[in-house]
């Protein structure tokens, strides 16, 4: 199995193609993320297909669980098409999403994301506690959490509860978030399947979309996380990201 490790803000993916044709499965794609049995990384990107320009991948969590999106994974598909193909402009085709990207100075990659869709606020119980969110819909389920102060504490014990809350039947992605200025906001993030994480794509999009729709920020919006920033750009309930998507290695496995 051909494989190339990226990173999009310290976010790490491994970009797969396997040699027999074959898919990958659950497992297969939890030893390839660990770092005690495979390769480590945050997520797999699997290769399913190539026609031209246009790519289609399977995005897995190394949790062994698939995603229906991934705003960093999409962009790092994107780039690792652009390398191949030559074109400046391709195409990533993952789940019901068929995400268009172009390649920008060094390595940022814009990307249009397609519809956001956020919904109004509302109160959850978790663990007797009352926890205001707003959840989004980014082609997969985020839950967008207002805090005057940001604490990596407060995500680590809010977030594996909130992800698996009888809300979210699927499980959700959570950001805490906190707005800078009309134009920033600053986030922590807990992805699905994955946990803490450094700088999320389809996160920054949900952030952006609520700290817009409740009136915190303006469009175009710079998300700020630990991994570094993103921006986004909202029209007309669309979204369009534009951040890096850099290569660390490649090679070949067995596992």
């Amino acid at each position: 199995m051909r494989f190339s490790k990226w990173h999009a803000l310290g976010n790490s993916y491994l970009v797969v193609e396997q040699a027999d044709g074959g898919e990958l499965s659950s497992e297969r794609a939890r030893v390839l993320c660990s770092v005690e049995h495979g390769i480590g990384a945050d997520g797999v990107i699997e290769v399913l297909g190539t026609d031209g320009d246009a790519i289609d991948v399977r995005i897995w969590n190394p949790d062994g669980s698939t995603a229906e999106m991934s705003g960093n994974g999409t962009r790092i598909a994107a780039r690792w098409l652009a390398a191949r193909s030559g074109s400046a402009n391709v195409t990533v085709r993952v789940g019901k999403r068929h995400v268009t990207a172009a390649m920008l100075d060094g390595a940022l990659v814009e990307t249009d994301i397609g519809p956001v869709v956020v919904a109004p606020p509302e109160t959850i119980d978790v663990h007797g506690n009352a926890v205001e969110l707003t959840s989004v819909d980014v082609g997969n389920p985020h839950a967008v959490i207002r805090c005057e102060e940001l604490s990596r504490e407060v995500l680590l014990r809010l977030g594996p509860l909130i992800e698996i809350h009888a809300r979210f039947p699927e499980r959700t992605n959570v950001q805490l978030v906190h707005p800078e200025s009309e134009t920033e906001i600053a986030a922590l993030v807990w992805e699905r399947g994955a946990g803490e994480t450094a700088a999320s794509g389809s996160s920054a999009v949900a952030v952006a979309a609520v700290a817009v729709a409740r009136g915190w920020s303006r469009s175009p919006v710079t998300v700020c996380m630990p991994g570094g920033d993103l921006l986004v750009r909202l029209e007309d309930g669309e979204a369009t990201l534009v951040g890096p998507a850099e290569p660390i290695c490649s090679g070949e496995t067995h596992l």
